[in-house]
């Protein structure tokens, strides 16, 4: 695919896996999902899902700067909490990060999520 290009940055965690950071296509960007690893120590971050899900967050900005792009390029987001009961205070911090023009989004519940996170987000942006 001529237009498909891979994305990789020093500034949010490596993939624990066989996937890419993320993928653009044209003026798309598929991100994979980040769940709440210090790109520096490469562990999760602890102390419960307030502090999860703002390293989470700030995993999705470096992403987003890599590409000189905003949360305002997001389109739309899927967050994968272990526990529904946690959907109030993850919306809480959401919100600081999407605070204008919050881009389209799904909240499902998971048995489990990599390295027994509490929080998982995948985002998809575009450019406009």
């Amino acid at each position: 695919m001529q237009n498909k290009k891979i994305i990789a940055t020093n500034t949010a965690p490596k993939a624990i896996g066989p996937y890419s950071q993320g993928i653009q296509i044209n003026n798309f960007f598929y991100f994979s999902g980040q769940i709440p690893l210090c790109p520096i120590s490469s562990k999760i971050v602890e102390g419960g899902i307030v502090p999860q899900t703002k390293q989470v967050l700030k995993n999705i900005d470096a992403l987003l700067k890599s590409q000189n792009l905003t949360s305002e390029n997001v389109i739309k987001t899927t967050v994968f909490l272990i526990d529904l009961n946690d959907f109030s205070t993850v919306n809480a911090e959401y919100a600081t990060y999407f605070n204008t023009n919050p881009p389209a989004r799904s909240c499902v519940q998971v048995c489990r999520l990599p390295l027994d996170s509490l929080v998982e987000i995948e985002i998809i942006a575009c450019t406009y």
